[in-house]
């Protein structure tokens, strides 16, 4: 089993990456941050590294993408209640991102989902864990 996950991210500034983060109540490991590359704590064990653009082509061959015309992942998080993920939502607007899309009720769950200032999608599940799921598709 593996014992950390780390999601790189290409963004076009590490200094104005690690203020909207933080505005969302993130903080940063010291030790994997300087201004290239800013090791974004999201959780035990998970963390995000906002790289630089051109540091962040130093690991791939591939062209990098413009996360603001196309998507190259959705981020999920976990949320503890409704209330964090619009919390979540409302920060990250006040911040300088965006709403990927409206807030969605399903019952069993509820999701928020925002862009970043770099257009990065992250989504914010909230999974009642008292709410009946639905049942599964036999077709």
């Amino acid at each position: 089993m593996h014992k950390q996950i780390f999601v790189n991210l290409a963004v076009n500034s590490v200094e104005k990456s690690k203020a909207f983060f933080s505005q969302l109540g993130f903080t940063f490991e010291p030790k994997f941050t300087n201004e290239q590359a800013a090791c974004m704590v999201i959780g035990e064990n998970i963390y995000a590294m906002l790289l630089a653009k051109d540091f962040f082509q130093t690991f791939t061959n591939r062209t990098l993408c413009n996360p603001k015309e196309s998507t190259e992942a959705l981020i999920c998080l976990s949320c503890d209640s409704r209330t964090q993920v619009d919390d979540l939502a409302e920060k990250a607007l006040a911040a300088g991102g965006a709403l990927s899309r409206p807030a969605q009720d399903h019952g069993f769950m509820y999701e928020g989902s925002i862009e970043d200032i770099d257009g990065h999608i992250w989504e914010l599940v909230y999974m009642d864990p008292n709410a009946a799921m639905p049942a599964a598709d036999a077709s």
